[in-house]
């Protein structure tokens, strides 16, 4: 499918295009790692200057300051995919509680955290799941008592990623016990460094730690947190959710991704031959490719909700689903394709992409999960969507 545009936008397109291939040389490199590493910021800070990044938020919060126009903001992401250069950061802090901020946050606290946390300078994690309280977040434990202008918040989050390199954190807490289940939350802010937080590392199967348990131990905390209003915090954790499960669900970077598996497919060769002339390896890419055009479709009728002033609705969630099986089933083919290399996860000078390809296919088979497990947006798909009737449930014995 080609989507043809106006001339305004074909032109900013091209706009887009010359400013990335002129400013490529400034791109961080892969091994160019850390949160804070200063290629990285120093390129966030570039690509916000010349609104590529942070494009729709106010200058006076240290944004670009454009007005809100969808199709630009469609084709900025074309044109990063088709380049295949480092996109904008899109941490929890940027892609989730900024744009929760700015929706229901009062003035004082957008002065306070979002230009430091879109500049990439504040990296925040996301305290909802506990160990009884994972898809069923409403069921969340964690308790905040009064203490004058302080809470004080004894409990445990798990499945939190990136807690031990947060300087924040946003986090549900009970603050009325004798509400309702969803009523009685509160979605508060405060800095990792409280005294009373542990964090705790969970290796994966990757063999590094991408997800943590987090402790509290009697934290105190100031009132001045909360966002939008105690005890409403259910209303503010869903917004945060819908902005979680757009960013598990990109086209363009999934076909990115795609567009890197071709990259990799035309540089390895078996006995002379390329890895994209096998005829089977070529089929199967074939096949992804289809279905990465199919998400695309599915982001365009996004887009024209929107443009119409409508939600995602029930598309949103499908895209979701799509971009967390596709960008598996891209690793998969990656693996597949490098025969005996692509078992190889170690550094050595026969592992290629630096084992990118293989940290991609274990880590994001958990990705399935994040924003909402595969089966519980399935559910939502059929019984609101497609007027399927709920699942029974067992009776209690």
């Amino acid at each position: 499918m080609k989507l043809t545009l106006d001339p305004q936008y074909e032109a900013f397109r091209k706009e887009v295009s010359q400013t990335l291939a002129k400013n490529a040389h400034l791109a961080p490199m892969a091994d160019d790692k850390g949160y804070k590493n200063p290629k990285r910021l120093a390129w966030q800070k570039f690509l916000i200057e010349n609104g590529l990044a942070a494009r729709t938020i106010p200058k006076e919060y240290g944004g670009y300051g454009a007005e809100p126009d969808i199709l630009k903001a469609r084709i900025i992401a074309e044109e990063f995919a088709r380049t295949r250069l480092p996109g904008p950061m899109a941490g929890q802090g940027i892609s989730m509680f900024v744009p929760t901020l700015l929706e229901l946050g009062t003035e004082a606290q957008k002065q306070a955290y979002i230009r430091p946390t879109i500049h990439g300078e504040m990296i925040w994690c996301q305290g909802y799941s506990e160990p009884g309280a994972g898809s069923d977040l409403a069921a969340l434990r964690t308790s905040a008592v009064e203490d004058g202008d302080h809470y004080i918040i004894n409990g445990s989050k798990i499945w939190t990623s990136t807690a031990k390199q947060a300087d924040m954190i946003f986090c549900l807490v009970r603050t009325d016990p004798n509400a309702k289940k969803h009523e009685g939350i509160t979605y508060i802010t405060f800095p990792m460094s409280t005294p009373g937080i542990e964090v705790r590392p969970l290796v994966d199967m990757t063999g590094t730690a991408n997800f943590n348990e987090v402790f509290f131990t009697d934290v105190r905390v100031p009132k001045s947190g909360v966002i939008f209003a105690p005890n409403k915090g259910w209303q503010v954790a869903n917004a945060t959710l819908t902005h979680e499960r757009g960013m598990l669900g990109d086209p363009n970077a999934t076909k990115a991704r795609l567009l890197e598996l071709i990259a990799l497919m035309k540089a390895e060769t078996v006995n002379g031959e390329r890895l994209i002339d096998n005829p089977m390896l070529r089929d199967r890419l074939m096949k992804l490719q289809g279905e990465v055009y199919a998400m695309q479709a599915n982001g365009l009728r996004i887009t024209t909700s929107r443009l119409q002033g409508q939600p995602a609705g029930l598309a949103g969630l499908v895209v979701k689903l799509q971009g967390c099986d596709l960008n598996h089933e891209i690793a998969r083919l990656a693996i597949d394709a490098l025969g005996e290399l692509g078992i190889l996860y170690e550094e050595g000078e026969h592992l290629r992409s630096g084992g990118t390809w293989q940290w991609r296919y274990m880590y994001d088979l958990g990705l399935i999960i994040g924003g909402g497990t595969a089966q519980i947006q399935k559910n939502i798909i059929a019984e609101r969507g497609l007027d399927m009737p709920r699942e029974p449930k067992l009776a209690k014995a």
